[in-house]
């Protein structure tokens, strides 16, 4: 919540002006519990008054006593005693004053009020709002027109009657409807009686709207930096563009400068980023610069821009806080300028990358695209899918071999059986590719090209049955085999370069497609049929898919020849894939892929995760992910994978709750990333203690250490561990944001 305490919006949203506007033209006034007729206000709304005894005065006042209740266009005032002057429209209330409007309920003990001015103050107000449980009090409450109020010495807290946890206290609290802006004078923010924030002015929005103004500090530790200290300031600049200024203190390291600018127009949309410091502990200026833009030119055309700009290698690794930001090894600069009209796009793109080094690993960085043009069409004619693909790039880098690249992809697909259980589709296609060699092409690579037709049929069928009584109840099971034929003749492609291809890796998505490998550079020869069946268990009573089970194969007529990194890839049959998945009980849900190769007798990979969630705020998360090295080899991964992860969220006793996670390597024998943090929750306040440490390069790691206090629908102070908790526990829950108990009922 921002510093400015745009929540306090929430102590007068239902401060609506006093005196409103009734549907009659008259005002009534009750004597011994029947009804007579009085004058109407100024701005003739009606009110009418209700009380056991009424007695009328000299000067042409009236004076209510016994259960009093005065109503007026959606307002209750209601007292022990009250006197109306009739001329003057002055109302003073005494003895238990109540006054009601929707959302918010206000006593004390004396109200002064004028129907015509709309002038008035009480004394001693006690405010509450039961929508957002919020209350407060103050010594005066100045009523200064139909939407605006002044409170004198006020306070306002979430917290449940009796308990002040926290509390906020502001010398004068102003309050304007019309504009639907908050001015708070002098405040401080107490927690359990000691004060944690102090603010000589700030003003806020009383609805959803942006207002500028500080947000609330943040602060924390981590050993690449030490202690940090950061109190952004946010600036709304218009409805539709804002910027954030955040300076981020760094012990180790100096001051680092953020700056955040987004807009949004119709038309277009962007944001800018930037950072930067100097370095202490380096003795070098670092910077990080990011831009997204996106436009409608108009016509079909379409402009995006996406550019990352870092200083140095270690800037994220030495200056980032999250796993996220510390692994990132590749930043785009990519221009792109699209056309769309009916079936038909065009893109031209300028792309690079900045490669990030790790010099214990390093990486090959990507090849330039300098230009890239893309051309996709997509027509039905009749029951036949026509589409056409095409795409030219030249391929640059700085020391691999350069290059041009067309690629020409018409296809058309023709359903012979189209029909709600089963289907059979064939489709042919032509897949050209030229090249034309250009820089750093020491193996002397020729000019070369390449034409291959691919011919595939894609079929299958769905079966159901019900199974009564299966686990305690009534299923649908269905069992789904699936048929899908290749046929593209072999072509020797080893005196093409390899741009922006890989094989791919087995899943059952791919086991349906007609090509091995991703990108054009390489077209496996293929005369295969996959097979794979499929068998799911559905909950008749709600339709969820308790169970699946799958299980898949490529049978190879003939050995493919083309392959990439090693031939190990290429067998009369490709790895045997099955899979398990499914919500086993309403807190249990498990996945699970496994994929074995049955010419060489070995596991290839597999991974198992399973999720046990019985309610909010109970959360258990089992993973367990292995790659074999020669898996590894023949796909191009720098390394085989055994790892082990494991994270919770658990309530531990009384308001105390656990979080934690672990992941660990069985190759390097070390955890990657470990968090554990511990969390206490109050009707209105949350504490959190998180601590992380997580792989940052090779033999280099950083530990952060995760302080915050959160008092709800207000602030939170201190450095914020949500995003960590996020992306380390799957499935992690703010205790505070759900739904809360019904408060006890107003003041009366």
């Amino acid at each position: 919540m921002p510093f400015r305490f745009s929540p306090v919006a929430i102590l007068v949203l239902g401060l609506f002006p006093l005196l409103g506007h009734a549907e009659d033209n008259a005002l009534q006034l009750k004597l011994d519990r029947t009804f007579k007729r009085h004058p109407v206000s100024s701005d003739g709304a009606a009110a009418f008054i209700n009380a056991e005894h009424v007695e009328a005065k000299k000067d042409d006042q009236i004076e209510a006593s016994g259960d009093v209740e005065l109503r007026q266009s959606g307002q209750v005032v209601s007292a022990g005693h009250m006197i109306y002057g009739q001329v003057s429209k002055d109302v003073l209330a005494e003895g238990g004053v109540r006054l009601e409007q929707p959302g918010v309920i206000v006593t004390g003990p004396v109200l002064k009020l004028n129907l015509a001015t709309d002038l008035g103050e009480m004394s001693q107000p006690k405010y509450e709002f039961p929508d957002n449980h919020a209350r407060g009090a103050a010594d005066t409450m100045h009523i200064l027109g139909k939407q605006s109020y002044s409170f004198d010495n006020a306070t306002f807290t979430t917290c449940p009657a009796g308990n002040d946890d926290w509390l906020l206290t502001t010398n004068r609290l102003d309050i304007d409807r019309n504009t639907q802006i908050g001015v708070s004078h002098q405040t401080v923010v107490d927690f359990k009686g000691v004060p944690v924030l102090y603010t000589p002015w700030m003003d806020f929005a009383l609805n959803d709207s942006r207002r500028s103004g500080f947000l609330a500090p943040t602060f924390g530790s981590t050993t690449t930096g030490g202690t940090e200290f950061s109190i952004p300031y946010y600036w709304n600049i218009a409805p539709n563009m804002d910027a954030t200024l955040a300076p981020r203190f760094i012990a180790k390291r100096g001051t680092q400068y953020n700056t955040e600018f987004r807009y949004l127009e119709p038309g277009y949309a962007g944001q800018f980023h930037y950072e930067e410091i100097s370095d202490h502990q380096t003795g070098t200026a670092r910077s990080f610069l990011a831009m997204k833009h996106t436009q409608d030119l108009g016509g079909g055309l379409g402009y995006a821009m996406d550019v990352s700009r870092v200083s140095d290698d270690n800037y994220f690794r030495d200056l980032s806080t999250t796993v996220m930001g510390t692994s990132q090894t590749i930043l785009m600069r990519d221009n792109a300028l699209s056309y769309n009209t009916g079936p038909w796009s065009a893109v031209a793109r300028v792309q690079s990358f900045q490669t990030l080094q790790d010099p214990l690993a390093p990486v090959v960085a990507p090849y330039r695209r300098q230009p890239q043009l893309t051309l996709n069409g997509q027509e039905n004619y009749g029951d036949a899918d026509v589409s056409f693909a095409s795409e030219y790039v030249d391929f640059r880098h700085d020391t691999l071999v350069s290059g041009e690249r067309l690629v020409l992809n018409p296809t058309v697909s023709y359903p012979l059986v189209d029909n709600l259980g089963y289907y059979v589709t064939p489709k042919l296609g032509l897949h050209y590719t030229q090249y034309k060699m250009g820089a750093n092409n020491t193996s002397m690579l020729p000019d070369s090209s390449r034409t291959l037709p691919i011919f595939s049929v894609d079929s299958g069928m769905t079966l159901e049955r019900d199974v009564p009584a299966f686990l305690g109840s009534d299923y649908l099971q269905t069992l789904e085999p699936r048929l899908f034929y290749t046929y593209i003749p072999y072509r020797d492609q080893t005196q093409m370069p390899v741009y922006d291809s890989a094989l791919a890796p087995l899943t059952f998505g791919q086991l349906f497609t007609e090509n091995r490998f991703f990108g054009s550079d390489r077209v496996g020869d293929a005369n295969a049929l996959s097979v794979a069946l499929t068998s799911r268990m559905i909950d008749n009573a709600d339709g969820t898919e308790r169970l699946r089970v799958m299980l898949g194969e490529r049978f190879n007529f003939k050995v493919p020849q083309v392959y990439i990194y090693s031939p190990t890839e290429n067998t009369a049959r490709s790895d045997v894939l099955t899979g398990v998945s499914g919500r086993l009980t309403k807190a249990w849900t498990m996945d699970s892929l496994y994929e074995y190769n049955p010419n060489q007798s070995q596991t290839m990979m597999y991974n198992v995760t399973a999720h046990y969630r019985p309610e909010p705020g109970k959360l258990l998360n089992l993973g367990y992910r292995y790659t074999s090295e020669i898996l590894a080899l023949s796909t191009g991964l720098p390394y085989a994978l055994r790892q082990a992860d494991v994270s919770t969220e658990w309530p531990l006793f009384g308001h105390w709750l656990g979080v934690a996670s672990w992941s660990y390597s069985l190759i390097d024998k070390s955890p990657v990333e470990s968090l554990v943090g511990l969390e206490y929750n109050q009707a209105c306040w949350t504490m959190r203690f998180v601590a992380q440490s997580m792989v940052t390069a090779i033999n280099v790691k950083s530990t952060g250490v995760f302080i915050q206090l959160e008092l709800n629908d207000l602030v939170r102070i201190g450095s914020d561990p949500l995003d960590a908790l996020r992306l380390s526990v799957p499935g992690y829950t703010k205790m505070n944001s759900l739904p809360a108990a019904q408060p006890d009922p107003g003041l009366r």
